[in-house]
């Protein structure tokens, strides 16, 4: 998986649970911070979203759900 395919999945699961636009969510999730296999071997990627405490929450529940089903994405 990549980053930009993560994100495309972040976005339809949380159109279909929470509402609101894909450019809205796009904007809430932001980008997707990849670090090397050889320093992060159990996930090398990372998250930061911005938004309400209700958006910021979603995204994170859901990030965790994420990182055990795709704990290493390629470039």
């Amino acid at each position: 998986m990549t980053g930009d395919k993560l994100i495309d999945l972040m976005v339809a699961r949380l159109v279909r649970d929470h509402g609101r636009s894909k450019y809205h969510w796009r904007k809430v999730i932001g980008a997707v911070r990849l670090y090397g296999r050889d320093t992060h071997p159990h996930c090398n990627w990372t998250i930061t979203p911005t938004g309400s405490f209700q958006e910021i929450g979603a995204v994170e529940t859901l990030l965790d759900e994420l990182r055990l089903r795709h704990p290493l994405l390629s470039g």
